[in-house]
């Protein structure tokens, strides 16, 4: 019964090889916490991971590196569902009824349809332009209270409120409005040779960003030619992005603002405050790296998380598809 009161919060990750140092500050560390407060659901979204062309081996070694690696952070499967999209194909059935009820013009508008047609001109395709009907069938399946999103992220949760609104008004109420949430402890992390970009593994420099697998001697490397600036006074400032960025990520990870760093910092110049900062991650990954490794190589658990968390989300999900095609007027046996 105390998990019924709880509100229900969902999120997903794309498996397109590891995590960086920006999806663990900026999303993936603050779900372990989440699932104490919430009623939680974490899914692995490959389905989306579609809409580029993907190498099949690699993909299914990245989903599985994916589990695996939510499962290190500390998603404990007794308190939440983890779960592969593909694994429950109530997600693509709803999102072809959620298709059917978002207008040509809302998702010709979408940003992230015109930023990735850009990137990948080569494979404009249907999926990818039909994306936000995925995503919304992947929250209203589960009638989700609570999305965390990031900036890049608003513009589909307000797509998946709008046809949900849409669907509600024509066939009576059927899905809750899903609300953002914010999380107080993220943190956008910039790119270490670019610090007014995001950090991306896509980045062409590998020197932008740091992956939670890289070993502690890459780590301590990007760090130290991570872009600073020539005054060597750690101060954050608009006028000073690289050492702000630095200044956040060793802020994240250690739990001090940003004027004990400046303190901290006083008069010791860029060179020990970048060593610090690495430190400071190799700190962090290094524990969950040996869970992650651990994880990988006890197949027998990790398959048995995914189909006991692909049992769990098919109950919640087809309860609601069947609903949506009762409403709709499709036959059912």
């Amino acid at each position: 019964m105390e998990n019924e009161a709880k509100k229900r919060i969902l999120s997903g990750i794309q498996p397109t090889g590891s995590f960086t140092l920006g999806n663990y500050i900026g999303a993936v560390r603050n779900w372990s916490s989440l699932q104490t407060d919430f009623d939680s659901l974490y899914m692995v979204a490959d389905l989306h991971a579609l809409t580029v062309r993907q190498n099949p081996a690699e993909l299914r070694r990245h989903t599985r590196e994916a589990a695996a690696m939510l499962l290190a952070t500390g998603i404990d499967p007794q308190q939440s569902i983890l779960f592969i999209q593909s694994h429950v194909p109530a997600h693509t059935q709803l999102s072809w009824i959620l298709s059917c009820n978002t207008q040509f013009g809302d998702l010709s508008r979408m940003t992230q349809f015109k930023d990735k047609s850009a990137k990948h001109a080569d494979n404009v395709n249907a999926g990818l332009f039909t994306y936000p009907a995925l995503m919304a069938a992947d929250i209203l399946l589960y009638n989700a209270d609570l999305v965390p999103v990031g900036a890049d992220q608003k513009q589909h949760l307000e797509m998946t409120r709008n046809v949900a609104q849409r669907f509600n008004n024509l066939y009576s109420p059927t899905f809750n409005m899903p609300e953002p949430y914010i999380s107080k402890t993220g943190a956008k992390v910039m790119s270490l040779q670019e610090p007014d970009k995001k950090m991306s593994k896509s980045d062409t420099n590998v020197n932008g960003f740091v992956l939670m697998t890289d070993d502690a001697d890459t780590i301590l490397r990007r760090f130290k030619r991570a872009v600073t600036d020539s005054d060597g006074i750690v101060r954050a400032g608009d006028d000073k992005p690289g050492v702000t960025n630095l200044m956040t990520i060793y802020g994240s990870l250690t739990g001090k603002d940003f004027a004990a760093i400046e303190k901290e910092f006083e008069g010791q110049g860029y060179g020990t405050f970048k060593e610090a900062v690495a430190q400071s991650v190799i700190d962090t990954f290094t524990p969950i790296q040996a869970e992650y490794s651990r994880i990988l190589e006890d197949k027998e658990y990790l398959d048995g998380v995914l189909a006991e968390g692909a049992q769990k989300a098919s109950r919640i999900a087809e309860r609601t598809l069947r609903k949506v095609y009762k409403k709709v007027g499709l036959l059912q046996l």
